[in-house]
């Protein structure tokens, strides 16, 4: 049984999206305590997360932290539903890169803008978010979700960071995202998260 440290309306939200999409046994850990931006919240001796947050994922004795691990962990230990291209699949490669480049490039980039900070050009690893949506947009421009004509966790990680950021000055709305969003998050399962979540609150 697959166990989630779970906070609701967090990164980790999308993972029960994940677990239910992929037909994974899993429970949740309910409402492990987190730190919050305000202040408010302390690190929970119950969350095996080496830095309290949210979300980790336990299974058995094995710990997987950080969202693009869970969703690489979760995807090839579930390869029936085809959520993840396994190895020796020619998608694997950019399946690999899109997970790096969330949590490399993505997330730092997004970060930036929020603190105001300006990435010194040629020394970061990652880019100013202006170009990060040049690639993704040219990405949906040909194909539906980011790997092609197939859903893949790629797009739980993306479009529901996107529908967060969508009504804020983080992300310049455009038809082509708000069509993308709305694929990804008018899926039943991602439903299902966000009952959960109601339920768990």
């Amino acid at each position: 049984m697959l166990t989630l440290f779970h906070h609701p309306r967090t990164r980790s939200t999308r993972f029960i999206f994940l677990l239910e999409e992929l037909g994974a046994p899993y429970e949740i850990h309910r409402l492990v305590d987190i730190r919050r931006a305000d202040g408010s919240g302390a690190v929970d001796p119950d969350n095996p997360h080496p830095h309290g947050k949210s979300p980790a994922l336990k299974d058995g004795d094995t710990l997987v932290f950080e969202s693009a691990a869970i969703a690489l962990y979760l995807t090839d230990k579930f390869p029936q539903n085809g959520l993840g291209p396994q190895v020796g699949d020619p998608d694997r490669g950019a399946y690999l890169s899109w997970l790096a480049y969330y949590a490399g490039v993505m997330e730092p980039a997004w970060m930036c803008k929020y603190m105001k900070w300006e990435a010194p050009r040629g020394t970061a690893g990652w880019v100013p978010v202006p170009e990060v949506m040049e690639l993704v947009n040219a990405t949906l421009a040909k194909s539906p979700y980011i790997l092609g004509e197939k859903f893949s966790s790629v797009d739980i990680l993306v479009g529901t960071t996107f529908a967060r950021f969508l009504d804020t000055p983080m992300l310049a709305r455009t038809e082509l995202l708000d069509a993308y969003v709305k694929r990804v998050t008018g899926r039943p399962a991602w439903a299902k998260a966000l009952q959960d979540d109601d339920d768990l609150r």
